[in-house]
C-alpha cells in the first residue's frame, strides 16, 4: 500500500478483523481508497467502501445500501462481475460505482480459467451498468492491451515489483 499512487484503490480480502483497524488507517493517511470485501458492517465501521465478490455472499449488505442512499456519493461500493449475466443483473439492481471484470487475460492467481481476451472483455463490458476494471492478468507488459473501455486496472500482484529471494 505504502507503493501506490495516491487516488488508488485497494480491496482488503479475507483480512483478520484485527488487521483492517492498521489498513484502514494506512489507506486514510496515504490518500488511498479502501474496499472492504464481503462485509458491509466492518466497510461502515472503518468508514470504507464495499467490494461485493461474485460467487460469495456478503455480510451487512442492507446496512451498508441504507447508508449508501443516505449519503450519495460518500460510500463506494464495487463489485465483481465474471463475465455472467446473473452478475450483471445484480449490478443493474444494486447500482454499484465500478464492477471488476475478469479474468481479462490468463493469470497466476486462477490457473486454468479461461480468459475473456480483449475483444469479449470489451464487449461484455459495454452491456454493463457500470464503468469496468481490467482484472486479471494484468502485467506492466500488457498494460497497452488493455481495453479503451477499461475504467482503470486492477491486480493482486502482476503490478508489484519482482520480489528479490535471498540465496538459501
Amino acid at each position: 500500500m505504502a507503493a501506490l499512487p495516491r487516488g488508488a484503490g485497494v480491496v482488503a480480502r479475507g483480512l483478520a478483523p484485527a488487521l483492517l483497524a492498521p489498513v484502514a488507517l494506512l489507506a486514510r493517511r496515504r490518500g488511498l481508497c479502501l474496499l472492504i470485501a464481503g462485509d458491509g458492517r466492518a466497510a461502515l465501521a472503518f468508514r470504507a467502501g464495499l467490494h461485493l465478490p461474485d460467487r460469495r455472499e456478503s455480510l451487512g449488505l442492507l446496512p451498508f445500501l441504507i447508508a449508501r442512499r443516505a449519503a450519495p456519493g460518500r460510500l463506494v461500493m464495487c463489485m465483481a462481475a465474471h463475465g455472467g449475466q446473473r452478475g450483471a443483473a445484480r449490478a443493474r439492481r444494486l447500482k454499484p460505482d465500478c464492477l471488476f471484470l475478469s479474468p481479462l487475460f490468463p493469470t497466476e492467481s486462477h490457473p486454468g480459467a479461461s480468459a475473456l481476451g480483449v475483444l469479449r472483455w470489451a464487449a461484455l463490458a459495454r452491456g454493463l451498468p457500470a464503468p469496468c476494471m481490467a482484472l486479471g492478468g494484468i502485467t506492466p507488459a500488457r498494460l497497452g492491451a488493455v481495453p479503451r473501455r477499461a475504467a482503470g486496472v486492477a491486480a493482486i500482484g502482476g503490478l508489484m515489483p519482482p520480489v528479490a529471494h535471498e540465496p538459501q
